[in-house]
């Protein structure tokens, strides 16, 4: 038998300052999240969480508003930092309802060509317990240079900071390291330097891949089925809130 809620009335009472007066409504948010784990269309869903229309008309309401953005960052932020980060970065595939009518234009879809076909791209810099800090989404093509040079002015000082070689640059380096940070990074095979680095310490990067393992257990966010880029990034926000800060 499944389980109709998916979040307890103490969790949501954790988020529901975020929503609108009077949405207070366990059934439409849980109704949401079933959707985006189930990787359904909105018509296909189940009928014990009222009409699809509101669902889809709300989730999209709450999109342009920021709320499941808001709602990450303030569980986030209120999380005890341990003062070890990590970064990584993988591709999510677009369906074709994503990239239909794909189109240079303001907003940017966050949709390019790459080997495997068109992707987004999602960046992520995980804490030492393999909690998401930061997101950030881009187009596929886009480099892990061009994602961590975005992330790293968010990072707090005096943290460590791990990352794999295809991070390796000599900017980010000095860059982290005139802050105060102890950066775990092996250089690029193809590089002409060596630098030390701890690999016993680097070994725990495996806690954010873990990270995108959980993640894409979502189907809505494994495969993107959302043309809006601000409303994919909502649904990936409301993944990681439910996978890893009301649990």
């Amino acid at each position: 038998m499944r389980t109709l809620f998916y979040l307890s009335e103490s969790q949501l009472e954790r988020i529901k300052p975020f929503f609108p007066p009077r949405v207070d409504d366990r059934c439409v948010v849980s109704g949401i999240i079933y959707v985006i784990k189930h990787g359904l269309q909105w018509q296909d869903a189940p009928d014990e969480y009222g009409p699809h229309k509101t669902l889809y008309n709300r989730f999209v309401r709450w999109s342009k508003f920021g709320v499941f953005n808001k709602i990450f960052i303030e569980l986030a932020n209120k999380t005890p930092f341990d003062g070890s980060l990590m970064i990584d970065s993988t591709h999510l595939k677009a369906h074709r309802t994503a990239a239909s009518l794909l189109k240079k234009g303001i907003p940017p879809r966050l949709i390019e060509r790459t080997k495997g076909g068109l992707n987004s791209k999602l960046h992520i810099v995980c804490d030492g317990h393999g909690r998401p800090v930061l997101l950030l989404l881009t187009e596929g093509q886009a480099s892990d240079y061009k994602g961590v040079a975005i992330l790293q002015h968010l990072l707090p000082d005096n943290s460590t900071f791990l990352a794999d070689g295809g991070y390796d640059a000599t900017w980010l380096r000095e860059s982290l390291k005139a802050r105060g940070m102890t950066v775990c990074m092996p250089p690029r095979k193809t590089g002409n330097e060596v630098f030390p680095f701890d690999n016993t310490l680097y070994k725990q990067r495996h806690l954010i891949e873990n990270v995108f393992s959980r993640l894409k257990d979502w189907r809505r966010i494994a495969t993107r089925y959302d043309r809006c880029a601000h409303t994919f990034f909502s649904a990936i926000c409301l993944a990681v809130t439910v996978i890893f800060y009301l649990n």
